[in-house]
């Protein structure tokens, strides 16, 4: 299977470079894909920068480039409560946190797409999901937004009671897939949880020293089963 790997930060793509075999470089309307193999499936991995508009962009040109038949974005993403820092949040499906196109809309759903875009469900039903307990499944809420406040999770939890995470990234992403036809799923490392502690920027900033330990083992995993 030809699989599309983003992330948005460079924290994060120099945790998912060892991952890649024999890996070759090519720039692409001024994004660097890194090209290689996990077992047997080829692989294409780019940063593409923090933000829905970054993703987007990023996304399209990462699917013109090497057509991949499934696109999965992994890197971090604030918990709301119902995950722990380090848990794995797979998400069922993504929406956005801060859409609303007016009166006669849902909140969240963009002009002419579902509410909720739902995640590929070849990966959901692996059963390497059930086998680890630090995975958490629900659905991730996505914005402009970095999340940091009570606040702010409790406006996320009013559109989506069962949001597990909120990233800035992945519906722009999961739009993007949709509009080309590509299979795409959300996997994430919770890194912090906002209001759960005193200083939420402190436990946000020591989870990179926890998260290398983890080395997306699940992401490999997922990989390896499809």
């Amino acid at each position: 299977m030809k699989i599309g790997l983003i992330v948005a930060m460079d924290k994060e793509l120099q945790l998912m470079l060892p991952l890649l075999q024999s890996p070759q470089t090519l720039d692409v309307e001024g994004y660097t894909l890194y090209c290689g193999t996990i077992g047997s499936h080829e692989i294409c991995l780019t940063k593409v920068g923090i933000g829905k508009v970054n993703a987007a962009l990023g996304g399209s040109a990462l699917i013109r480039a090497f057509a991949p038949q499934m696109i999965i974005n992994s890197g971090v993403a604030g918990g709301t409560g119902s995950a722990n820092v380090l848990d794995m949040a797979v998400a069922t499906g993504v929406g956005y946190h801060d859409v609303w196109c007016g009166p006669g809309t849902t909140p969240g759903e963009a002009a002419g797409y579902p509410q909720i875009f739902p995640g590929a469900k070849c990966v959901l039903d692996l059963p390497v999901l059930e086998q680890n307990l630090r995975v958490k499944k629900g659905i991730m809420a996505s914005g402009d937004i970095f999340v940091d406040t009570p606040e702010q999770v409790a406006h996320i939890l009013s559109i989506y009671p069962n949001a597990i995470g909120c990233d800035m990234e992945s519906g722009a992403l999961a739009q993007t897939c949709a509009k080309y036809g590509v299979e795409f799923i959300c996997l994430r490392v919770i890194s912090d949880t906002p209001g759960r502690v005193a200083d939420n920027g402190a436990q946000y900033e020591s989870f990179w020293v926890e998260a290398p330990r983890e080395s997306f083992a699940l992401l490999t995993a997922i990989i390896a089963a499809l």
